[in-house]
């Protein structure tokens, strides 16, 4: 499912401990960190859109694309971009955080999904997020709910909006050390806190 899993024991700093669990509430004024602003600037040059900067990060992540947690760094000639940060740990478990945008286009994008039956292998193109749970509002936008995704997103609760034309998610694994619900509030506190760059003038 990931390539290059970042198998950190060594560094997080030699503890034992699981990750620190999400709080839901998120600073008045969100803002992107400086050590990180600087990549999701030249992203955003990069790709002449605008990109979302989180505030926070569920520890001991962080949003800095050039960080040791920062395992998927993909970006399309179209623009589009798939940028993931992991941690993880044997017997104690992981945390798996994915963004993407799709500048000027606000279609679901497709995964390729293959089924064996009876030796016969099947491939067959389906949008990448499926069954859809609803809305919600957080901060200053509201994001449509998935909960059934593929790809890079699969296993994970995704939040999804469009804006300008252009899709954007943030979706994380669901997985030990955090349950489905403390997921959710890692999720909205990173969607809540999302902070916009805008590409240099």
């Amino acid at each position: 499912m990931l390539v290059g899993l970042a198998f950190a024991a060594s560094a997080c700093g030699g503890s034992e401990d699981p990750p620190a669990e999400a709080a839901v509430k998120t600073p008045a004024k969100a803002e992107c960190p400086a050590k990180w602003k600087a990549d999701w600037q030249k992203l955003a040059d990069r790709i002449e859109a605008p990109v979302y900067c989180p505030s926070w990060m569920p520890d001991p992540l962080d949003g800095d694309i050039d960080g040791q947690w920062n395992n998927i760094n993909s970006v399309d000639p179209d623009g589009s971009y798939l940028l993931g940060w992991t941690w993880y740990e044997v017997q104690s478990g992981e945390l798996h955080v994915n963004f993407r945008g799709q500048p000027g286009n606000a279609k679901i994008p497709t995964c390729q999904e293959v089924e064996t039956e009876a030796g016969v292998t099947r491939r067959r193109k389906v949008p990448c997020f499926a069954d859809p749970s609803g809305t919600k509002t957080l901060g200053e936008r509201e994001v449509k709910v998935y909960t059934r995704n593929r790809g890079a997103d699969v296993w994970h609760v995704l939040y999804s909006w469009e804006e300008d034309g252009t899709l954007y998610a943030v979706s994380q694994h669901v997985a030990e050390p955090l349950t489905y619900a403390q997921v959710v509030e890692s999720l909205d506190r990173i969607t809540a806190g999302l902070v916009r760059v805008d590409p240099a003038a």
